[in-house]
């Protein structure tokens, strides 16, 4: 039953948060006054590669490959879309101009809001109480995810108030965000199948299985990526701090 539930959910928020990602950055294009054709290429690509990258984690999932390494000598296959992930879309974002372009014209409210979406971790918690993911991991990071998510709505409401601590609420919605990952991260692996193997022995995670393996294999890595998006922002100067035009 939680397999079909979990299935379900992946596929939807892998259409929904691509589609949020993707409109996003249209918004940005037209704010920056980028020509159609640009905007067309540029989007279309990052389009097409999320669509491949989130279809191409499933059959490595189904087989196993993206579960954390059996001994310390072995590819951490698992971390590899994860960090890889990330880095290339922080490269697109920060090292072409055409990205440099998209993102510049975005504000915080579009940036920190996205994070909004992270609240889609409270998935786990229902397979902790259906008994498929050990609490070790559900807990920190469920509930982890659902505090990244409503610290974003905290810092979306200061930004669109002008309120004064407005800056210190996106910062603080930031590490929050990446500090949970890094608490999933490690307990994920401290209850997975592999040489870090130590928590719930008897009843390992499912977390690089399929279907939860897209977690950690694209939604993370897509996260982290506005997240960081977030953060050079905050460094660009005042103007990034606060609304800009709708």
């Amino acid at each position: 039953m939680f397999e079909t539930i979990a299935t379900l959910y992946v596929d939807i928020f892998g259409i929904f948060l691509t589609a949020a990602a993707i409109g996003l950055l249209t918004l940005g294009a037209v704010r920056a006054g980028l020509p159609q054709g640009r905007t067309a290429w540029a989007l279309g690509g990052l389009a097409a590669l999320l669509a491949v990258w989130f279809v191409a984690m499933g059959p490595l999932a189904r087989a196993g490959i993206l579960l954390p390494p059996p001994t310390i000598t072995d590819p951490p296959y698992a971390l590899m879309p994860l960090i890889g992930g990330a880095a290339l879309l922080w490269a697109l974002g920060r090292f072409t101009a055409t990205g440099r372009a998209i993102l510049g014209a975005l504000d915080q409210r579009h940036l920190i809001g996205f994070q909004i979406f992270r609240v889609m971790g409270g998935l786990f918690l229902l397979g902790w109480a259906m008994g498929k993911i050990p609490w070790e991991f559900a807990l920190p990071a469920g509930l982890g995810d659902i505090w990244a998510g409503i610290a974003a709505m905290g810092a979306l409401s200061a930004l669109n108030r002008g309120a004064a601590h407005a800056r210190a609420r996106v910062i603080r919605a930031n590490v929050i965000g990446l500090a949970d990952f890094l608490v999933a991260v490690t307990t994920g692996l401290l209850t997975s199948e592999g040489f870090l193997h130590l928590l719930s022995r008897d009843a390992p995670n499912i977390i690089n299985l399929y279907p939860l393996a897209l977690f950690p294999a694209f939604f993370v890595p897509l996260f982290i990526a506005f997240h960081l998006f977030s953060l050079a922002a905050l460094r660009g100067g005042a103007a990034a701090d606060v609304p800009a035009r709708a």
